[in-house]
């Protein structure tokens, strides 16, 4: 299965317009879209920057909807007055949760670089050493790792069942990614964290 990411940065007064687009006109549209599985948004509103994550059930179906989506992107940017949306696409690696979400739910993810040789190693961390722990942070609802091959890019995201759970796993999480980069050559380029404003993603179990 696939993922594809869409950032936009904007002035924070116009997130709620943002989200009003996404929820009743981007959503409808790409559901009907061939494999498409879900969509998710996460947003920070202090610093104004929404994340959109369309979920897919081949490679073929994520190519087939590039075309399709970007109007839909440009429409939500140009009622943002943003610049150009951040698009990446990836492969969606690993997916667990104990929980559903909930009003109230909160995100951290975090954005990484590995040599493309590793991938397969650093997954294999991911998989084996770093999800039991992460399972046992406070709160904790779920996990997802998005990984691109080619680029040796991953992200990363934990979903809290509070923003308070999220905040008192900080240092737990700064010891997990410092961890990652002795025993797995991970380099970590960025770390946010969001409200779960969306949560239609509907990808299965996959560890």
């Amino acid at each position: 299965m696939y993922a594809r990411t869409s950032t936009i940065t904007a002035a924070p007064s116009t997130i709620d317009a943002g989200l009003a687009y996404v929820r009743d006109e981007v959503w409808p549209a790409v559901q009907g879209m061939q494999g498409c599985l879900g969509m998710s948004m996460v947003i920070d509103r202090d610093l104004g920057r929404g994340i959109t994550t369309t979920s897919w059930d081949s490679e073929e179906a994520l190519r087939a909807s590039r075309d399709m989506v970007m109007p839909l992107r440009s429409r939500a940017a140009e009622l943002m007055s943003a610049g150009p949306p951040t698009v990446e696409e990836w492969e969606i690696a690993s997916m667990h949760r104990t929980q559903a979400t909930h009003p109230g739910t909160c995100v951290r993810a975090a954005w990484s670089r590995v040599p493309p040789d590793h991938v397969d190693r650093a997954l294999g961390f991911y998989k084996d050493t770093l999800l039991p722990h992460i399972e046992q942070l406070d709160g904790f609802i779920s996990a997802s790792l998005l990984i691109d091959r080619a680029a040796g890019r991953a992200v990363t995201s934990v979903a809290f069942d509070s923003r308070e759970a999220m905040e008192r796993t900080r240092e737990q999480a700064d010891y997990l990614r410092a961890k990652s980069t002795q025993e797995a050559n991970v380099e970590f380029l960025d770390v946010g964290e969001f409200e779960l404003v969306m949560a239609h993603l509907h990808v299965p179990e996959l560890v």
